[in-house]
C-alpha cells in the first residue's frame, strides 16, 4: 500500500475536446455544477500530499478547490505532455507516486482510488482502473516509474505502463469518460 500522504494527485485538466466540440467541456453542468468539479468533490476527503491540476483553457478555477494549476502550454502535444508536468511536480514534491485522474471522469469514487493506492505494493507499481474488459484511467504510478513517463510522447502517455501493469475493476459507469455531447447524454439518462 501506498499512503495518499505521499502521493500526489496529478487532475488532467487540460485536453483540447475536439470530440465535444465548441466551448468548455469541463464547465458543462452535470447534476448542478461542472462536470469537472465531480471528481474534485469525490476527492476532496483523501488526504493526497498535495493535489495539482493540469490546466489550459478551462475556466474551471481548481485553485479554488485547493489545487496547485501548472498550465500545459501545449496541449495539442498530447496527453504525455501533461502526465510529463505531473511527474515533474511530484518529484520536485519527492512523492512517492502519483494517481492521475481525469477531470472528465465525474462518477469515478474515492473508494476506487482508495482501492488503487491499496494495491501498490512496490516503488515500480503500475495500478490502473478497468471495467473488467480495457485499463484505463484513473491510474496510479509508484516513483519507479517516473523516468519512463518522463519519456513518453503524443498521446500514448503511460497507456503501455497501464496494460501490463496491475487492474483494480470498477463498474463501467463509475469509468464513464465524456468525450462527445452523446457520451454526456448517456450519462445523464443513468442518472
Amino acid at each position: 500500500m501506498i499512503a495518499a500522504e505521499r502521493t500526489l494527485l496529478v487532475l488532467l485538466a487540460a485536453g483540447q475536446s475536439r470530440r465535444f466540440g465548441d466551448g468548455d467541456k469541463l464547465a458543462v453542468d452535470f447534476l448542478g455544477q461542472p462536470l469537472a468539479l465531480h471528481v474534485v468533490t469525490a476527492l476532496a476527503g483523501v488526504p493526497f500530499l498535495q493535489r495539482v491540476a493540469i490546466v489550459s483553457g478551462t475556466r474551471i478555477d481548481f485553485a479554488s478547490h485547493g489545487y496547485g494549476e501548472i498550465v500545459n502550454p501545449a496541449p495539442e502535444t498530447g496527453l504525455s505532455g501533461s502526465v510529463r508536468l505531473g511527474i515533474a511536480a511530484a518529484q520536485a514534491l519527492g512523492a512517492s507516486a502519483v494517481l492521475i485522474a481525469l477531470a472528465d471522469m465525474p462518477r469515478v469514487t474515492a473508494a476506487h482510488f482508495r482501492r488503487l493506492l491499496d494495491a501498490a505494493d512496490s516503488v515500480d507499481a503500475v495500478i490502473a482502473s478497468s471495467d473488467g474488459r480495457h485499463p484505463s484511467p484513473p491510474a496510479l504510478f509508484a516513483a519507479g516509474c517516473f523516468d519512463a513517463l518522463l519519456r513518453a510522447e503524443g498521446d500514448e502517455g503511460g497507456r503501455a505502463l497501464i496494460r501490463a501493469g496491475q487492474h483494480v475493476v470498477a463498474s463501467p459507469e463509475e469509468l464513464i469518460d465524456i468525450d462527445t455531447p452523446e457520451d454526456l447524454e448517456h450519462l445523464r439518462a443513468l442518472v
